[in-house]
């Protein structure tokens, strides 16, 4: 049977430049895909996707003709069934064959073998192989059918025969109107059709810059050679991207020394989507302009341009910006300077914005967010930034009235920073009343930030403005500062306790409040930030500040932010059982959990390890088992056998050592010091009978279980290292 590379291509108007890269690699994988379910393609077949602004393709190599005959086993029916009292074939089995295609002559060839508890009837066929052309329409078919497309358009085709039509009026839906198919396998074209088109080997290149119009395909393998040269496009979207990133950088380097694009992975891929032949150009605006906040500026050449704005060595914003253009002129400098006009008054309305916002104060704003509804069953913004100062206040106290140490720099301590997070608080939300906030919506928060500096509030209180939405997302840097740690956690968990108490819980892929990234924040903030808070009395302390509008939430709340934190600890590396065995004590204090997660690991590597985690485990279900609790409670003089009393000598040697390491925080030592119970442990569940049928015996032996077990999980259950 022959096999040929293949190359499927659909030729359509102007693709969503944000949906390009997702599109291109769905055709691509989902058509290749079904080749290799057919058995047209081999397991190891090569699927390169292509995706430009006009089109979408794959490349898949050692596609065969036609797919091999199998053979297959048909089961009939029971042989009860299929045969009377005699031997002969009932009407029904007759039915049956006739019902596949084939008569009573194959009576001879039917097999008897067992199904389950009774025999049945097998017909032992071949099911042939699929030719290419059926083959690839089913394919095509399901890649067109799955594609992630964001907005269905409806349109009509051609009436009539026309070249590439089938006839008649027929109305499509899909991504875009399409206007060509492409179907080769090695150079002969196969007969697909959809979306109204018939498959040929002609398509079309660059708008503007192709050399033949259409562009003639010689065969599969072919075909990015011949776009490139022959119609001016880079087909492959991985291969477009690079280039434009290596114009950049070059282009970067002759705008001046240490000079380099801002780094954005999703405009780059936007960018793109949006040419086929890129040229990276230098343009130029006034310098005046540098005075307004560069993130003002940054955003408008990045949304509203799509511009790559250059930045020095230091990050802060130049006068010059990159522009991917999507046609090659001898002359750029009509393209250049259209850039820099559109860019022009861009540029003065962030500057008219940032001027505007500067003639009225944060405070001054505040009672404007009483008329800025946040969510019906919650209130205004106004009583979200109430309740967050609350919020606030009472995580201050937490950490005023700690058990464990929280360094303040501030010399009147506490009652400064508490001052510092209710006027943060009190403020943090103003900026949403400003034009430019109300113009670039991500830039809320920073632009408090600038307008607190402004105002010359204290020192603390505007970076806190600026940080409380921190950490944006994940990667994403804290709040500097203590006064932003406390009001960035104070506006999540607002978020988090309000949304959970009306019972606004994420589902499936749905989180239309961000709920997963808030919880993600505030995990991060305590653990990396090593706050000493417990997170169950944190809850606790947010619920009241609602009143009469939420139903406690903290059981589920809790429940979900473990989920969370496990999600995340496994992202970072650790294993689900070293995640599984901290968690299932559920610690309060989640700044804990990295330095319980180390101890795991290290205690996970000694000799001793799996030993000790199986007895754990069966002391655990030892326990449960027993007719009631069992208090961690021995009587020495109980002890009659050797084994039990070296254990509780061990026990007795063990325990202070590792307990008073706990204490101190010291978790890897703490369990490093159970290691020496490996042997006792053993000896005891090798000599002694646990269940006595002496009452005292069995009750002092239990105790003994209870306190071993006791001692051995207050750092993690090590019950879940066990194999």
């Amino acid at each position: 049977m022959s096999t040929a590379n293949l190359l499927v291509e659909l030729f359509v108007e102007e693709l969503p430049p944000k949906a390009l890269k997702k599109l291109g690699e769905s055709f691509a994988t989902v058509l290749a895909d079904s080749l290799k379910a057919q058995g047209l393609a081999p397991t190891t077949a090569v699927a390169t996707p292509f995706a430009s602004p006009r089109r979408l393709a794959v490349h898949v190599t050692g596609v065969t003709a036609k797919a091999a005959d199998q053979a297959v086993q048909l089961k009939l029916m029971p042989v009860s069934v299929a045969l009377d009292t005699s031997g002969q074939p009932t009407p029904a089995l007759l039915k049956k064959l006739a019902s596949v295609g084939v008569g009573a002559e194959v009576l001879p060839q039917l097999k008897r073998q067992p199904d389950g508890k009774a025999e049945a009837l097998f017909l032992d066929s071949v099911k042939p192989g699929v030719d290419l052309s059926q083959g690839l329409q089913k394919a095509l078919d399901e890649s067109l059918a799955r594609l992630p497309i964001p907005k269905v358009m409806t349109y009509q085709l051609e009436q009539g025969e026309g070249e590439g039509f089938l006839p008649g009026w027929t109305s499509v839906n899909f991504v875009r109107p399409a206007h060509g198919l492409v179907a080769l396998h090695g150079d002969q074209v196969v007969p697909v059709a959809a979306l109204g088109l018939k498959a040929g080997r002609e398509t079309q290149g660059h708008r503007f810059e192709a050399k033949v119009s259409p562009v003639v395909l010689r065969d599969a393998d072919s075909y990015a050679a011949q776009l490139a040269e022959e119609g001016a496009v880079i087909a492959s979207f991985a291969e477009r991207r690079a280039d434009i990133v290596a114009q950049l950088a070059a282009a970067a380097g002759r705008a001046g020394h240490d000079l380099r694009p801002i780094e954005d992975e999703a405009l780059l891929d936007e960018v793109t989507a949006l040419v086929e032949r890129p040229n990276v150009l230098i343009g130029r605006f006034e310098e005046a302009f540098l005075a307004v906040p560069q993130e003002c500026l940054i955003l408008t050449m990045k949304a509203n341009q799509k511009y790559f704005p250059l930045l020095d060595a230091s990050g802060k914003l130049t006068h010059q910006f990159l522009v991917v253009s999507n046609i090659h002129p001898s002359d750029p400098s009509a393209i250049i300077e259209g850039n820099e006009r559109v860019v022009r008054p861009r540029l003065a309305d962030a500057k008219f914005f940032f001027d505007q916002d500067r003639k009225k104060t944060l405070a001054s704003r505040v009672p404007g967010l009483g008329k800025v509804v946040y969510h019906n069953k919650l209130g205004t913004q106004g009583d979200r930034a109430e309740r967050v100062r609350a919020i606030a206040h009472a995580i201050v106290n937490q950490l005023r009235l700690g058990t464990l140490p929280f360094t303040v720099d501030d010399k009147d301590h506490f009652d400064v920073l508490d001052s510092k997070a209710q006027e943060a608080a009190r403020l943090a939300k103003a900026d949403l009343l400003t034009d430019m906030v109300g113009e670039f919506p991500e830039l809320q928060g920073i632009m408090g930030g600038y307008y607190a500096r402004h105002e010359g509030l204290r020192d603390g209180v505007a970076i806190a403005i600026e940080d409380h939405y921190k950490p944006r997302f994940a990667g994403d840097s804290l709040p500097r500062n203590h006064t932003g740690t406390v009001v960035a956690l104070a506006d999540k968990l607002e978020t988090l306790v309000g949304l959970f108490g009306i019972g606004q819980l994420p589902t499936g892929d749905k989180d239309p409040f961000a709920l997963r990234r808030h919880a993600l924040g505030v995990i991060r903030i305590l653990v990396e930030k090593n706050l000493p808070l417990d997170l169950p009395a944190l809850l606790e302390a947010v619920v009241p500040v609602f009143g009469d509008l939420v139903t406690n939430p903290c059981e589920a709340l809790l429940a979900f932010m473990a989920d969370r934190l496990a999600v995340s600890l496994r992202e970072q590396g650790y294993s689900a059982q070293e995640v599984d065995a901290v968690l299932a004590l559920q610690p309060v204090r989640l700044s804990e959990v990295p330095r319980r997660l180390a101890a795991v690991r290290a205690f996970a590597a000694l000799p001793e390890a799996a030993s000790l985690a199986a007895a754990n485990k069966r002391v655990g279900n030892i326990l449960k088992k027993a007719e009631s609790v069992v208090a961690p409670r021995v009587e020495a003089a109980l002890l009659k056998e050797a084994a039990e009393a070296a254990l509780y000598e061990a026990l007795q040697a063990a325990a202070p050592k590792a307990g008073a390491a706990f204490e101190q925080g010291d978790y890897t030592a703490s369990l490093q010091a159970l290691a020496a119970l490996k042997a006792p442990v053993d000896a005891f569940f090798d000599g002694v009978m646990v269940n006595a049928d002496d009452p005292a015996l069995k009750a002092n032996r239990l105790g003994l279980l209870a306190t071993l077990h006791a001692a051995m999980n207050r750092v993690a259950d090590l019950s879940r290292l066990a194999a």
